[in-house]
This record gives C-alpha cells, structure tokens and sequence, in this order.
C-alpha cells in the first residue's frame, strides 16, 4: 500500500508564513503546562491561509487557544466540531478572519491549526496552551516530551480517510525547517530538583531558592528545530504517594466538574519483597517487531540484540512467539511454542537474519491474526509490541488492544524521533501494559527488559478504592478503573468532590487489590484544604481523562448510543475548555468589518520529520483531519523489490526546488544518514559484537553455559587458562556458569538490568545440580579472571 503523497513547500516557491515557535514550559511536581506561541507574517502580496499539521502528546489536554492581531486578542471558544469548521470557512468567504484548531480524527496526537486570511504584510500571534501528566522513567526520572517530529503517518491499505477529505501532513528533512525554536523550563516540587538532563544542549540549570525546589532552564541558544525535546526532570525522593485537591472554578455551577474541587491521587505501590524476588516460570511471551524502512540501521540492531536478551532471559516451561510487520506481517512459527533450547536456536538464526525491509507500517493486521490464536491454558499472554512509526489508524488499533484486554497484557515500545505517543501509550494503557520511549540516543535493553521483569512478577487483580470522607463530602471517580499496577511505577487517579467540610477536614484513600493470592492495601491520608491558584491544571486533566474514556465508549457502541455518548463529550468538552475528537477550538474577528480584497492562497507549513532512506522508502503521508487542503500529487519514479511475502514498495519522487533532479533529491535525502544505501544488503558488515552479547548469546535455553573455546574467548582467555583451573569433582557446565556469573559481576554491573534475569535462571540452573565445591570454584573463578565477587552476591 503506497502513502498518500505531497510536495514539499519551497522557499522559492512558496514562502513558508510560520516564522518561530517560542514554548514554555511550566512543570509543577509531576504536571506540566506548555503555552506555544506561534509567529506567522504574510509577506507575500495577496492574502493567504496558514495551515500547519504538528503532533502534540497523546494525552494532553488543550485548553486555550488565542490570536493575537496589532493590538486586538480573539480567544477562541470549543464548539462542535462540524459547526466549528462551518463557523471557520463562513469567515473567510465572507472575508473575515479566523482561526481553527481540530485533533485529528483518527489519532489524538495529531493537531491541525489553520490561520485564516493573513493580510499581506500583515502578522498574527497564536498562543496553545495545553496540560500534561510526565511519566516516570526506569531511573525514576519524569519524561516531558515536546514533539517536534512528525513522521509520515502509514494508512492501511483500503483505507480511506474519513470526514470531508485528508489534510496533508507537508514535512521536510528536520535539518532545513525554515522557523526557530525557542524553549524554556520552569520546574518546581515539594521535594528539591536534583537536576534536569535533555536530549538537546541545555544552558546551566539556575536555581530560584536555597532549597532548591524550583529552577529554570532553556534551550542553548541555535537549537536547531530537528529533533523532539526530551526533558528528563529528577527530584530528591522522588516517588512517594500525594493527593492534590484543586479548587472548582468560581464561575462554573457547583455540583459539575469544573465547579466542584477535584482530587488527583498519585500512587505508587510498594508490594513485598518476597513476592517481588519470585518470577513466574510460565507465560506466553508474543514478541512483535516493525521492520518497516524506518528501522533500518542502529534501530533495527538494537532491536535484533534486544530480542538476543529477551530470549536468554525467558523461563524454561513457558511458550513464545515472534512477529514482524512493514506492508505486510511474517511469525517465526506458525503458533506459539515451548521455550527449549531447540526453539530458541531456531528463533535467535532467524532473529539474526531480520533486515528492516517490509515497507509500511501495517500493524492492524498482525494484532488481529495474533488475537485470533487460541490462548494457552495456565500461561498468561505477554505481547510486546515494538514500533517507531506512526499509523493513521491509530483509534483502531487501541480499540482492538482494548477488545482484547481480558486475554493478555501489551507492553509497548516507541523508537526514535516522532513515535506517536498516542499509539505507544494507547496500546499499554487498554492493555493492561507498560509503556516506554526510546530515543535514538538511549540504549533499548535496560528499559525492555525492566517491561520484561513487570511481566514476569505476578500480576495484581481485583482492584479496588475505598473512600473515607467527612460527612456530607461524597466523591465521584473520574477516572476509568485501574487495570494494572508495578511496583514503583505511578498511578493517577482523579476524582470530584462534591458537598461541604471545614478547612482542616482530612480525606482518606484505601487501595486495595489481590498480589499472588495475598490481599493487600496502601493507604493515603491527604488535607481537603485545596491549593489556590493553580490555573485549573487537575481539572483539565480529569475533564481529558472523562473525555478519553467516553470517546472509547462511544467508538465500542457505535451506531447502538452513538449520539448520547457523543453529546456528553462535546457538553464536556465546552463546559472544561478541552478539546476533544468531537470538538475543535474556533476564533472569528470580527475586526473593523474591512473585508480582504482577492483570492486566498493555502500555504502548507512543513512539520520536522526524520530523514531516512530504508529499503527504498522516501515517502510522506496524509492523516485524516476530516478538511480538505491543496496537495501537489506526485508521479512514482520505480518500483522496490518486493519483501519475502509479496507485498511490494515504491520510491517516491518528492515536489523538489526548480533546477533540481530526482536524483540530487533522493541524494540529499541520503545524506542525512552517512553511508546508508537502498538496500541494507549492501551495508559493510557489523562490527565484532559486544562482550557481554558474546556471553549472553552463548547461554543455553536451561541457563547453564557450556565450557568450550567459545565460552573462553568471549572471557578474553584461551580454552587451556579456562579448563585448568577446574576442580576434578566439578562437572564442566557447573564450572562454566559459575565462570560467566563471575565475569558479569565482575566486569558488567553498569548493565545488570540488562542481565539480571538470565543471571538468576544461571543461578537457578545451579541450585537445581546441588554441584560440590561451589565456594572453592568461586574463589578459583575469581582467581583467573582477577575480580573478588562474593558468594552471596551471585545469589549462591
């Protein structure tokens, strides 16, 4: 299935009217506030129509949308979306001036704003504001996460777009966006800021007050708009449970969301240790892989040394499967199979052999044909699902994961630049999952395989929240029940207080839930007293988290209560101020009644995207925004070769400058990843393999590792240092496991995230052989390769 095309907007052609895009970030505790404010200037000679397509966090709630024109501010207002858009186009024919923001219709991460009848010479100042939670990474820092890319969204093949037609998403190469990007942080918590770390150069962190609980940070000056901005925010004792209560709005209606104060719980459970210690020795693990062109390269490696890991580290007795998907989908076997060592040699040849060669990104279909593979009886299914595209059914795929939910658990992975973070927390989130980014600077292994530790500890069931309030104060959840929850991992709860208590009243939250047969509970006591002005940020974010659960509802009965579910959104979103799938922002200025003089020009304004050639791809993509917008089709130049199971790939010319060739196009687009040609089959061959995937890779499926020279050369020593040493009575396994323990602790601790399962099925193994002398082969073992790792700490 080929991607809708268009052209690229050039400076010769068609001056691009965004200038610059300033941001600042608010972020208090574990919320964030972001006001953009955009810049655009006419300085062509006749009017014109701005429209930019851009991506924004998948769950952020947008809540203020305002024009700033001369002297005169026009603050939009949330309207049914239909009469939104009639509201918007009526204005410009009649020849006023407007402005229109809208969520895409099929991905909420996906936003169009359209400036209307820009005066030649004339300049306008959009000002967004949206709410966002940061999530908590493995190292227990919070992700904020501006994106700035947006990669081609892939639409299944059949598919159309829905509403009145497809805004083309017109992007370029990241490195020539024509606008400016300026950005700045203002962090504060109870807690003290220990520091702030970015995937972009940061100027020094400033600090405004001797505890050090709030602090500034920017952007270094020249930042170049060619990346996401990834802020990682870490405070002192960082997790510990909180319930903010936020006053109602002074002007809304007591007894409705925006009027009533609301309570968001922030939970973090700390289950027992013992449990913890233990991991499941059942389990059907479903891998899925993209290996659409966009992986080619260091993505597609990692991935391939990520399953080398994740193999290693499966329990013996459990069943496992691999998928990849591009245009079309392949699985390693035909269903899942008993982990052995026979199975997984099978895997891991065919594992090595993965190239990021099956074009698109069609992943529907893959979840569907694992969804329709009977589950096995006593082993709880695991997916996990690894991608760094962009689909244009989005909601489709999510509704599907959710159908679903009751029969497996779906952990997700979103790779690199412009994953769409409403598709990788979507998944996780109806799928009872974990969630993680990985941008193109992190390594993949630690943060899999933390996903790959939640999935094998026991998974917590029967949920439940039991409120203890003070006479006459009754509470309403706001938020969908909790499905999952990991240890050290944060779970948000809000909910709206209605009724009348003093001041000093105290609240009290008790989660309860059932943990390996055990029942257990956290409780949290927390003050009714509400923080003042706050600017409504935990209203908002309910009224979105409202909002997010009825458009599911409505999307699972349509055409049974379609109308009333839809009602009650748009009522929602107009009463809160937040956007939703049903709804958009739209501002009119009525102005001076002068009426624009002569034809209006679409101007498309380019989103950044990564630039990649893989497997024969140079393609951009339309996403359904329901408005239709002037495209520049373009003719195809060849066909790629086919992927092994017949689905084909076009490489595609873009709309180029005058004066220059499809090739010097498609050579420019080369550069932009040294070295990479067409086809990855003609790449150099792969670098000698890390140490520590050396030994892994020479682990056996039961744990043990087998003493031979391979085993000696990835210990850097020759097979007569490894076999002399080796007591008589010892058995050869015993005494090369015992061996490569020692080498992980001793020469890789930094990574033991990365090891630690396989290192405790070696343990395992051990125990299990009730070998002789274990103490002296430990001491022999550190003897020869030169550390001094105790007994207790390889678990022995």
């Amino acid at each position: 299935m080929m991607m809708n095309c268009c052209g690229l907007v050039t400076s010769k052609k068609e001056p691009v009217p965004l200038k610059s895009v300033e941001v600042e970030l608010e972020v208090r505790d574990h919320v964030a506030t972001v006001v953009s404010t955009l810049n655009y200037e006419n300085k062509e000679d006749k009017p014109l129509e701005a429209v930019f397509v851009f991506p924004l966090p998948g769950d952020a709630a947008v809540c203020h949308f305002s024009a700033k024109i001369g002297q005169t501010e026009i603050v939009a207002e949330v309207k049914e979306k239909q009469k939104a858009r009639e509201e918007y186009d009526d204005a410009l024919s009649s020849g006023q001036q407007a402005f229109l923001l809208e969520e895409s219709d099929q991905s909420p991460d996906i936003f169009s704003l359209s400036v209307g009848s820009l005066r030649p010479g004339e300049s306008a100042s959009i000002r967004l504001e949206y709410v966002t939670e940061l999530a908590v990474q493995a190292d227990e820092g919070l992700r904020f996460c501006l994106p700035a890319v947006l990669n081609p969204r892939y639409q299944p093949q059949g598919s159309g777009g829905s509403g009145g037609g497809n805004v083309q998403v017109t992007s370029v190469p990241a490195s020539l966006v024509p606008y400016s990007l300026s950005f700045s942080a203002r962090v504060s918590s109870p807690r003290p800021v220990s520091k702030v770390e970015s995937n972009c150069p940061l100027d020094a962190l400033q600090y405004l007050n001797t505890e050090q609980t709030q602090a500034t940070v920017k952007l270094a000056a020249f930042h170049k708009f060619d990346r996401d901005v990834e802020l990682l925010i870490y405070y002192k004792d960082a997790h510990q449970p909180t319930a903010v209560v936020e006053a109602g709005q002074a002007s809304a209606k007591p007894g409705s969301l925006m009027g009533d104060p609301v309570v968001m719980l922030s939970l973090y459970p700390e289950f027992p240790q013992a449990v913890m210690s233990s991991v499941a020795s059942c389990g059907e693990f479903v891998f899925l892989l993209d290996r659409s062109g966009s992986m080619a390269g260091s993505r597609i490696k990692s991935a391939r040394e990520t399953l080398l890991l994740l193999l290693k580290s499966l329990p013996m007795g459990c069943y496992f499967n691999i998928y990849s998907f591009g245009s079309c989908h392949e699985n390693i076997f035909p269903k899942s199979v008993e982990y052995s060592q026979k199975t997984m040699e099978e895997a891991l040849k065919k594992v090595e052999e993965m190239q990021a060669n099956l074009g698109g990104t069609e992943i529907l279909e893959p979840l569907k044909h694992i969804y329709s593979q009977p589950c096995i009886p006593s082993q709880p299914r695991q997916l996990f699902v690894f991608t760094d595209g962009a689909v244009c059914n989005t909601k489709e795929v999510i509704n599907l994961v959710r159908k679903n939910s009751g029969s497996h658990r779906c952990f997700s992975f979103g790779i690199g630049e412009g994953a769409s973070s409403a598709l990788i927390n979507g998944l996780a989130k109806e799928g009872g999952g974990h969630a993680q980014f990985i941008t193109d600077t992190d390594r993949m292994q630690p943060k899999v395989m933390q996903s790959l530790r939640f999935a094998l500890h026991p998974t917590v069931v029967d949920i439940s929240f039991k409120w203890d309030l003070p006479k006459g104060v009754s509470v309403t959840a706001l938020s969908p029940p909790i499905t999952a929850l990991f240890q050290g991992q944060r779970s948000l709860v809000y909910a709206q207080l209605t009724g009348q208590s003093s001041e000093a009243a105290e609240g009290c939250v008790t989660v309860k839930y059932s943990l390996a047969g055990r029942p257990s509970q956290n409780q949290l006591h927390f003050s009714l007293k509400p923080a003042e002005d706050t600017g409504l940020p935990v209203h908002r974010l309910a009224a979105r988290t409202l909002i997010r659960s009825l458009e599911m509802e409505e999307r699972e009965s349509r055409g049974v209560q379609e109308e009333g579910v839809k009602k009650k959104v748009v009522e929602l979103s107009v009463q809160s101020g937040v956007s939703s799938a049903f709804t958009a922002f739209v501002a009119v200025n009525k102005g001076d009644g002068e009426v624009l003089q002569g034809p209006l020009v679409v101007r498309n304004v380019p989103t950044p995207r990564r630039a990649w050639l893989g497997s024969g791809l140079i393609q951009q993509q339309s996403c359904s925004m329901g408005r239709s917008v002037q495209s520049c089709p373009m003719p195809m130049m060849a066909m790629a070769p086919t992927c092994p199971t017949g689905c084909s790939m076009r490489l595609s010319s873009q709309s180029s400058p005058p004066g220059m060739s499809m090739m010097a196009m498609a050579h420019s687009f080369l550069s932009y990843r040294p070295g990479k040609n067409i086809s990855e089959s003609c790449l150099p061959k792969q670098p000698p393999r890390d140490p520590l995937l050396q030994l892994v890779s020479l682990q056996k499926a039961s744990g043990c590792w087998v003493l031979d020279p391979a085993l000696a050369s990835a210990l850097g020593k020759t097979s007569e240092e490894v076999e002399k040493p080796k007591l008589a009575s010892v058995n050869q396994e015993v005494w090369a496991t015992i061996l490569a323990l020692i080498w992980l602790h001793g020469f890789k601790m930094d990574a033991q995230e990365e090891w630690e399962l396989l290192a405790m099925k070696a343990v395992s193994w051990l125990r299990a052989q009730n070998a002789p002398c274990v103490t002296e082969c430990v001491e022999a073992a550190n003897a020869l390769l030169g550390f001094n790792v105790q007994k207790d700490a390889l678990g022995l």
